[in-house]
């Protein structure tokens, strides 16, 4: 196996292994987009969760820094040895990917290494375009299109993303002490951060979490539209809108519990994106 070969399968396993509804989505893809797709898939990946691999910011920041560096071409000797890092910048080279806007999903994630509270909802909805939103709009640019139109439906889709994902890590946040619900929220429904890190299911939290997840649906209902409106090749980049569309329908269910919620399997998952790669 090439050195190359070796790394396309490093990135598969990466976006399989962590976050399988992408790996799902890719496979409705040709695949000549479906490899640059993996490689910043893999890098998102390595971006959000330095937070899981760290007890205290530096080592974040330096793990951040190493991949601003290498974007950079600072760090190139370096970044050759490093598989994802290899195969994001045959990505750039074949796709155009901008340069920028990768080195600013790596600062919007720069947020997850502290546990500072996330001001407003509009905050939130900036966070959540910044880095899911982008993750969509650069994904959509693999697949050869880029425009206005689509990055307003990134934006979109990436509110939506972003607020069912913190919804549905609600525990795994907690128990580090870490919580993205907006603190205008938490006031509004008198919900108290305390309560949250201690897993308690009051119904302040439950009034917190269905606001959130009507936002969510607003900004789905949005992107679902604008979708019927792009370029049909351009559509598996967003396969995973009906998967946020369940998640969404799991946090609003009778005897939803916030603190230990059910994901799909991947049987399930993979039903769900063909079924929308049918309809696409």
């Amino acid at each position: 196996m090439s050195e190359a070969t070796a790394a396309a399968a490093v990135c598969a396993s990466e976006v399989r292994s962590h976050d399988f509804a992408r790996y799902a989505t890719t496979l409705f893809v040709a695949p000549e987009r479906r490899r640059p797709l993996l490689a910043l898939y893999a890098f998102a990946i390595e971006i959000a969760r330095v937070r899981d691999h760290i007890s205290q910011p530096l080592p974040g920041e330096i793990r951040l820094q190493w991949w601003s560096d290498a974007l950079a071409g600072r760090a190139e000797g370096e970044a050759g040895g490093n598989p994802i890092a290899s195969e994001l910048f045959e990505a750039i080279a074949a796709c155009g990917l901008p340069v920028e806007r990768l080195e600013a999903l790596i600062e919007a994630h720069r947020f997850d290494l502290y546990d500072d509270p996330m001001p407003s909802i509009l905050a939130f909805e900036d966070y959540c375009g910044a880095t899911a939103g982008t993750l969509y709009d650069l994904a959509a640019g693999i697949l050869g299109h880029r425009s206005e139109a689509i990055a307003h439906l990134a934006r979109h889709a990436g509110v939506a993303h972003g607020i069912a994902t913190v919804l549905t890590r609600l525990p795994v946040h907690a128990a580090r002490r870490q919580l993205y619900l907006p603190e205008d929220v938490l006031h509004e429904h008198g919900a108290r951060a305390e309560d949250i890190f201690a897993g308690q299911t009051t119904p302040a939290l439950f009034a917190v979490i269905d606001h959130l997840a009507g936002e969510a649906r607003g900004h789905l209902a949005s992107a679902t539209r604008l979708l019927s409106e792009v370029p049909r090749d351009v559509r598996p980049a967003f396969l995973h809108l009906p998967l946020l569309r369940r998640a969404l329908d799991r946090v609003g269910a009778r005897g939803y519990d916030p603190f230990r919620p059910a994901p799909p399997s991947r049987l399930s998952v993979l039903w769900q994106v063909w079924r929308a790669a049918r309809a696409a």
